[in-house]
């Protein structure tokens, strides 16, 4: 019988996919790809229409076309290049490199030709190298941005003499451009190397000779001619980073780079060249293989000995023994260097004697120093308001700022707190889209207080609180409480819309309002509607709701830092966005903005916000309408070269300071990022003496304090810069807000200066450093924390409140300079442990070895200096005279009662259960009187027991 199936299992029908399944792909791909081009034009639409509702689209469209001409520009060339030098390879070795071969494959011979895998891997790799330089270089927008645009700087460094703009906006990109170049030379260098390799046997085959001889070095001749030139080139520019490298004593070129190690990098790029020369020459003579080892190895010969072996014995034999007399000069240039760039050249010196009497406290003649003196700690008063003032659950104080403010002719220092929506916080029931995006859609209000007040109750005393807003002062008024944009506005929302919006409760009720701004962007037609649902993942939603109309408004990028970062992303954004009251009512927010760079001549390197930078500029200053969204940036600092270019870049986008509203200018300040940095610059580089700085003889260093709440109690901690509104030593002006950073010897506790950074018109942004004598000692922070710590009636008073579901909370000890004398301040809180909610309950004041207390600060200061310390007129802080206990925390003790001992200890602990029960039910002013009367209970018991 015949077999009906005449193929034998051996045998393998190759059948080619059906052409539907081809065609399947392709459509699929198709698909995917427009789906990321619409995606990705979408995304470019909606940057297009919010650039324009905030009146920046010439900004926006600037630098959209820098980055696709330069992802363009370096896809293609590098296409090419790598490309066209494939090709060349490919007909150069074509009649070796793609001639057929025969392979053996399971013991079967197999037909191979290599051009089948060859040339689509020269297009993959061409290709693929392209879109990742054209996505890099797009991504340095920036250094291009800056190249085109530089401004003319005419200081020049002391090594090269080459002008600063040079380091700042030249070389980075000098510096891509050759990275980039030395990536594409090698890469054709290595293929060339590999077609070298891959077609040997064939030419051994041919002829012994043409092996080593011939078109196949004149390719790799060649290949290595730009190769070598590419090297070069980044070898010259490999000197310049000297400039600002940091070493264990200074920054900057040392005597052994600038006299051996820079010259023999240059004789380096030099025998490169040389090298890349004789390359060549073996290319049209084809040599073989010795002019191309001779090629390398002379600058591998230079570079060894110039660079290696030299350099090391200089510094080992003549540096090292007469170290100092070597590099002082170099040691001048990075003092002075690093002074400019961190801008401390223009501080001014004061003297300053820190005497520790009360005459020298001028009592009389620092009043508003004394008005004024800080008791609230911004983090005891964020937990109090989140207690008192947050009314709702979903809002939220993200931040206490510190600021002053003009109340009938009186300057006074106050506090204030963005009350803020926080959706996320919303009860369950209620997280749904028309409540997060349509009801819920802003914060309210603020809160304000005086810096220096409290109640009787330990609250602070309010000028501004509640909602509706509630204000206890004459001039300052809010017509626009609503905050649509701040810290914690992270959601898109819809307003304007037919639903009403949540403004805030009232009693059982609550009250509604609409929006009536121009921020955001238009809802429109259908088509709009329909492209912005798909922008914003939407599509369930937007499209189907009746509440959304044509006249709606979409709020987007509301968190302050999106929009500054959205709108400038070039410049250095403070972390500390701080809220004003305009003298319309309306509420904006103030945010500084830096320059910063890495590439400064002869500056050290300091971490600022995560960035090593040696460079830093407070150039410029935001506005931000919590309201509408506008965003305008105020130029502070037009001598910085940088702010300079980024002004020729963006002209429509800053303006000059004097632009900025009178009202908005009364409220800039000096910013704590600053002066951070230029403090611990300072405390290396105050000094200007070469040898005093290499033998760290005069080190400063940021005065340290005691751990606080949330910290290591036992961990000393660099104080933060702190805002004080005071009459500075040595001027007219009665008061002025100062940043004061406090320091002392470095490893050492004592004090010996403090810097002042000055905010109030003219002499905003001056710098000013308090030098005491070096004749006697004057006590730091930590050791006014020790003797607070030894006072026996203060230890024993901590150790009583820290009983029974109470803790004591320690405030950060402020160093307040007034006249000629330094007085140390520190608050002290008291908080339930199952209330987070501290109330100011006593002020602790110091002057060197003297400490007092009080439960007000005129109470502290009677107790620090007698009558003496009585201020001439009204009480300065604390509650109101007639509110306060005559009998509580007095130095000297009454009479003892007739109780005996148990009977008060049964008293006082009934008083303090009392205490904790109205704590928890939230009846604060009775807890309060509670507390009192529990403090005169132990103050009587003390009294009875020293008496049996």
């Amino acid at each position: 019988m015949s077999n009906p199936f005449p193929i034998s299992d051996d045998e393998v029908i190759d059948v080619a996919p059906p052409k539907r399944t081809r065609w399947r792909r392709w459509v699929i791909a198709a698909a995917v790809l427009l789906f990321v081009v619409l995606s990705r034009s979408l995304s470019i639409y909606v940057s297009v229409l919010w650039f324009g509702s905030l009146g920046y689209s010439a900004v926006y469209w600037y630098v959209f076309k820098l980055k696709a001409g330069l992802f363009l520009i370096f896809l293609l060339l590098t296409i090419g290049i790598l490309r066209g030098a494939f090709l060349i390879l490919e007909r150069t070795f074509a009649s070796d490199a793609f001639a057929p071969r025969t392979i053996m494959l399971n013991d079967q011979p197999v037909e191979f030709s290599p051009a089948r895998f060859i040339r689509p891997l020269a297009w993959v790799v061409s290709v693929m190298f392209g879109l990742f330089y054209g996505i890099a270089m797009k991504g340095n927008w920036q250094d291009f941005a800056l190249y085109f645009n530089q401004s003319t700087t005419t200081q020049a460094d002391p090594i090269f003499q080459k002008p600063l703009g040079f380091y700042l906006f030249s070389l980075p990109i000098y510096d891509e451009i050759s990275s980039w170049l030395l990536t594409l030379t090698f890469i054709v260098l290595c293929a060339s190397l590999f077609f070298f390799l891959l077609t040997a046997p064939q030419r051994v085959l041919k002829s012994a000779r043409s092996l080593s001889s011939g078109s196949a070095f004149a390719a790799i001749s060649s290949a290595l001619v730009a190769f070598l030139l590419a090297v070069s080139w980044q070898t010259y520019l490999s000197r310049f980073p000297y400039l600002w490298t940091d070493h264990q004593t200074f920054s900057g070129v040392t005597y052994t780079e600038a006299n051996y190690l820079l010259p023999a990098l240059l004789f380096v790029s030099f025998a490169l060249i040389l090298g890349a020369a004789l390359s060549l020459v073996n290319a049209f003579t084809k040599k073989g293989l010795r002019l191309l080892l001779l090629a390398l190895a002379i600058p591998i010969a230079v570079y060894i000995v110039g660079v290696v072996i030299v350099p090391t014995y200089v510094n080992s034999f003549i540096v090292k023994p007469n170290e100092l007399g070597r590099e002082t000069p170099y040691i001048e240039h990075n003092i002075n260097w690093t002074r400019r760039a961190f801008g401390l050249e223009q501080i001014e010196l004061r003297e300053f004697e820190a005497e520790n009497s009360v005459e020298a406290l001028n009592l009389s003649a620092n009043r508003a120093t004394l008005e004024n003196i800080r008791l609230w700690d911004w983090h005891a008063l964020q937990d109090t308001l989140k207690q008192i003032q947050t009314i709702r659950t979903y809002y939220d104080f993200p931040d206490v700022d510190v600021d002053r403010y003009s109340f009938a002719g009186q300057t006074r220092q106050v506090m204030l707190a963005a009350r803020e929506i926080d959706v996320e916080k919303l009860p369950e029931s209620s997280r749904n889209w028309i409540n997060e995006k349509l009801i819920y859609t802003h914060g309210y209000g603020l809160t304000m207080n005086t810096a220096n007040e409290f109640t009787p109750e330990g609250m602070p005393r309010f000028l501004v609180s509640n909602m509706p807003i509630e204000t206890r002062t004459q001039g300052i008024t809010i017509t626009r409480p609503q905050i649509y944009f701040g810290q914690k506005t992270d959601t898109d929302v819809y307003v304007n819309t037919a639903q009403k919006e949540f403004d805030f409760p009232q009693g059982e009720a609550n009250t509604y309002t609409t929006y009536e701004g121009t921020g955001g962007i238009k809802i429109g037609g259908r088509l709009r509607r329909m492209l912005l649902a798909w922008a914003l993942n939407d599509l369930s939603k937007l499209p189907f709701s009746d509440d959304v109309t044509s006249e709606s408004r979409v709020l987007i990028r509301r968190s302050i830092k999106e929009i500054v970062n959205g709108v400038a992303p070039f410049l250095i954004y403070d972390n500390d966005p701080y809220m004003v009251v305009s003298k319309e009512g309306r509420l904006f927010w103030l945010l500084d903005a830096f320059t910063e760079s890495s590439r400064f001549p002869y500056s050290r390197h300091h971490a600022v916000g995560g960035n090593r930078i040696n460079y830093i500029r407070n150039s410029v200053k935001v506005v931000i309408d919590a309201y509408n969204g506008s965003v305008a940036f105020y130029v502070f600092d037009a001598q910085d070269p940088l702010m300079a270019t980024y002004r020729a870049t963006f002209p429509t986008l800053f303006q000059d300071a004097s632009a900025m509203p009178p009202d908005l200018r009364s409220h800039v300040r000096y910013p704590e990022t600053l002066i951070r940095v230029q403090g611990e610059v300072y405390g290396v580089y105050h000094t200007q003496n070469p040898k005093i700085f290499f033998q760290r003889e005069d080190v400063w260093s940021v005065a340290n304090q005691l751990g606080r709440d949330g910290q290591d109690k036992n961990q000393s901690q660099p104080i933060d810069p702190y805002y004080v509104l005071m009459q500075l030593p040595g001027e007219q002006v009665s008061s002025e807000f100062v940043l004061i950073l406090p320091f002392t010897p470095a490893s050492r506790n004592n004090m010996i200066g403090w810097m002042a950074g000055r905010s109030d018109g003219d002499n905003y942004g001056k710098l000013l450093v308090y030098n005491f004598p070096q004749s006697r000692l004057i006590e730091g922070p930590l050791q006014i924390e020790a003797r607070i710590d030894q006072n026996a009636e203060l230890s024993a008073q901590f150790s009583l409140w820290n009983q029974q579901g109470s803790r004591v909370l320690r405030g950060h000890l402020l160093v307040v300079p007034i006249g000629r004398s330094l007085l140390y301040v520190e608050p002290v809180y008291l908080q339930a442990v199952r209330s987070p909610m501290p109330e100011l309950r006593l002020v602790v004041l110091a002057i060197q070895e003297r400490v007092g207390y009080g439960k007000s600060f005129d109470e502290a200061m009677t107790h620090l200096f007698g009558e003496a310390g009585k201020t001439p007129s009204q009480p300065v802080s604390g509650p109101p005279k007639d509110d306060v206990d005559e009998t509580a925390m007095k130095p000297a003790p009454s009479p003892p009662s007739g109780e005996n001992i148990q009977q008060l200890i049964t008293k006082a602990v009934q008083e303090f259960e009392d205490y904790q029960r109205l704590t928890s039910q939230g009846k604060l002013a009775e807890a309060g009187q509670k507390l009192e009367q529990h403090k005169r209970t132990l103050e009587e018991l003390k009294r009875v027991g020293g008496k049996q």
